[in-house]
């Protein structure tokens, strides 16, 4: 499990794809890694991933081909938020987020708002009904607070301590993005299929 605020900015060092899959490079420099044993989890962009070899400032993960087809923005060179995985001591500064990306969406506006951003994203039409106005949302592994929700379009506003710490300072229009959806909305649909006998799509 993890929180949503990001710990650091990694950089993918190198992209080895190895048969379905990929092994995935990422340097981290600042960012201490001491207490980050192997088979641990990073969240890389909101994905879960199992460190597979490690260094003093980088680490190495492996990409599934599932994975690989479920998320976007492991291209070389490409810039990556991280978190380590929460401890049952640490505090929960934002939601609660598996690492379990729901899909990706698209950058549909941006928008400067004095010092802050407002971000428009496009949703995939099967998470629509899972994200509410004042809700949580994860982006690239950033919890996120739901400004508005417009059928499969929501949005978000983005404070400068956010621009400056992690990657969605970067983003413009026509990028793509990880998203996870608020965990308990996932958990309240399952109990009311559970209820009506209704069955999910």
């Amino acid at each position: 499990m993890f929180t949503g605020i990001i710990q650091a900015v990694g950089t993918i060092a190198h992209f080895e794809a190895n048969g379905e899959g990929a092994r995935l490079h990422v340097r981290t420099p600042g960012w201490d890694l001491a207490d980050v044993a192997l088979g641990d989890s990073i969240a890389v962009n909101g994905c879960c991933l199992t460190v597979v070899s490690k260094d003093a400032d980088a680490f190495a993960a492996d990409l599934s081909r599932e994975t690989l087809d479920c998320t976007a923005g492991f291209l070389p060179g490409a810039r990556l938020n991280l978190e380590k995985a929460l401890r049952a001591s640490d505090r929960l500064g934002g939601h609660l987020v598996t690492g379990h990306v729901d899909g990706v969406g698209e950058v549909t506006e941006v928008e400067a708002i004095g010092d802050n951003r407002r971000y428009a994203f496009r949703l995939p039409d099967a998470l629509g009904r899972y994200v509410a106005r004042k809700g949580s949302v994860t982006v690239n592994g950033v919890s996120l607070t739901v400004n508005t929700v417009d059928g499969d379009l929501f949005s978000v506003n983005l404070i400068p301590h956010t621009l400056a710490e992690t990657n969605l300072g970067q983003l413009k229009v026509g990028d793509r993005v990880n998203l996870e959806v608020d965990l308990i909305a996932r958990y309240v649909e399952r109990m009311l299929v559970g209820v009506h006998g209704a069955e999910q799509p």
